[in-house]
């Protein structure tokens, strides 16, 4: 594994000078003590440091994954509410199932970079809660539909959205942890909603069994639940969401000004981004002049591509493409992505501990590459359903790696808004693609066409992350030798006294 490289920050006028860094290395027993001068300038014990982290970990993330187990929940429980009688209801015809997925995708992508840009101004608190209320009542709507017009107009609100969640959260996260602490955090956070809303299939097992009261049938009270708990979470997380930790706006009950001081200046020594420039459009969007900032946004289109064609069509699988009947495939929906949430934890830590990025994303596709096989071609059903085991994995996995790859590899807090906005609007693009991919007419075929895409996206992930680490690999040789500055920007960088900045370099 290639030793982490740490760059010294020379001050640097606050417009025209670009930040310049020498090289040096650093073993990876003393990596961890990149922040001790920092830590040095506060009077926090090692126990007192973590007890910190430890408030963090359980008051931000665990809320943030709690608000997105509901945004997964809301965004991918038409499957089951199709099996439950919602496409026989509403007349459903040809490709309007699909159709009625993909609509969510298209606010969904073009609402998502202004949000990063938006949670800035006002606040994560506001932002997030009034959103996820807002979505939870278009949810409840959806319970009341009466045809594929309404169906699809309210997926397009819900889009619109839930297009300033995701990547608002990403960008949090990040302003919060180092670089070698964020996998697991982002894995955390994806665990909980990802595990949360495959039983969310369980759930809506039960609430098929509401149909008929009140004179609604199964499939509308699936909508019309799910979006009351996403109405009351939203309301419950208004005091628990945390601001960004340089932030004057007051967080309800949680770090005080010396310990928020703690965490920015170990961020400052850890990438030396911890405080924002005020926002420029140039400055904003000269991200995407680096390369790099779109290989990272097509590996989370080819993740998503195939997470998202499992999320809506997994249950129609188990239903058309391995004879299971519907109360059944409800419930089997959950076991995979339960094991999915153990790859994830897993693949956070080791990379967290060990400095490494790419490869989990590879061991994560290549589970994909040998299940979609096993799921696409085998004669037993029994057998096929073990390949969905290593396919939910396999892509679920990607998701929180692919976000840590990017965020180990991307310095500056404008161009780290840029590539969380531009890596999941192209995740709401494949989004769009796995709506689509298992389609209705492939039936007959056991739905080969759509195996044979996600194999192919599974390919073009491992290419994209052997030529990132390639590269990565040759710029790390270049500023062995003096030859390179790491992630150079034009930065504004307000330090504590006495604190020097350090910055690995690029994590392979």
């Amino acid at each position: 594994m290639e030793k982490s490289r740490v760059n010294l920050h020379e001050d640097a006028d606050p417009e025209t000078q670009t930040v310049e860094y020498a090289h040096v290395d650093i073993t990876n027993e003393n990596l961890e003590a990149k922040t001790t001068e920092a830590e040095s300038l506060h009077s926090f014990s090692p126990s007192q440091q973590r007890k910190i982290i430890h408030r963090i970990d359980r008051r931000l993330v665990v809320t943030v994954g709690l608000m997105y187990c509901v945004s997964l929940m809301d965004r991918t429980n038409m499957s089951s509410a199709n099996i439950a009688g919602m496409a026989f209801e509403l007349k459903l015809q040809g490709s309007q199932y699909n159709i009625a997925n993909l609509v969510f995708f298209i606010p969904y992508i073009i609402f998502q970079p202004p949000s990063t840009v938006l949670i800035r101004k006002i606040g994560p608190r506001l932002h997030l809660t009034a959103i996820t209320l807002f979505w939870g009542a278009v949810i409840i709507g959806m319970g009341f539909v009466q045809d594929f017009g309404q169906l699809a107009g309210l997926r397009v609100v819900l889009g619109l959205l839930e297009a300033g969640f995701f990547p608002s959260v990403v960008y949090l996260l990040s302003t919060w942890y180092t670089r070698y602490e964020v996998g697991k955090r982002y894995s955390l956070f994806y665990v909980l909603g990802c595990v949360a809303s495959a039983f969310s299939c369980i759930l809506a097992y039960g609430l098929m069994k509401l149909g008929g009261r009140d004179g609604l049938t199964g499939w509308r009270w699936i909508f019309i639940v799910e979006g009351v708990i996403t109405c009351a979470l939203a309301i419950g997380c208004y005091w628990l969401v945390v601001d960004f930790p340089e932030s004057e706006r007051q967080s309800w009950n949680f770090l005080n000004p010396d310990e928020r001081q703690w965490v920015i200046d170990r961020i400052q020594k850890d990438r030396g981004d911890s405080q924002a420039l005020p926002f420029n459009w140039r400055k904003f969007v000269s991200g995407g002049k680096d390369w790099k900032i779109w290989a990272y946004a097509m590996i989370c289109f080819c993740t998503t591509t195939i997470s998202y064609a499992l999320a809506y069509t997994l249950p129609i699988l188990l239903v058309g493409n391995m004879g299971f009947d519907v109360g059944t495939a409800q419930i089997l929906v959950a076991p995979p992505f339960a094991f999915a949430g153990i790859i994830m934890l897993l693949g956070g830590y080791i990379g967290d501990r060990y400095h490494i990025r790419g490869p989990i994303i590879i061991f994560n596709t290549l589970l994909c590459l040998i299940g979609l096989p096993i799921m696409g071609w085998h004669p037993h059903a029994a057998v096929r359903y073990f390949g969905v085991f290593l396919v939910a994995a396999g892509a679920n996995s990607n998701v929180p790696a692919s976000l840590s790859f990017q965020a180990n590899n991307v310095r500056g807090q404008w161009k780290r808004a840029f590539c969380s906005a531009t890596l999941v609007g192209f995740g709401g693009i494949g989004g769009i693609a796995g709506s689509l991919v298992f389609r209705d007419q492939d039936r007959a075929s056991g739905y080969k066409p759509g195996f044979y895409a996600c194999i192919a996206c599974s390919l073009l992930t491992v290419g994209l992350v052997i030529i990132c680490d390639l590269d990565f690999y040759r710029q790390n040789k270049l500023a062995d030798h003096g030859l390179k500055n790491l992630e150079s920007q034009n930065v504004s960088l307000i330090f504590s006294p006495n604190i020097k900045t350090r910055r690995d370099g690029l994590t392979k």
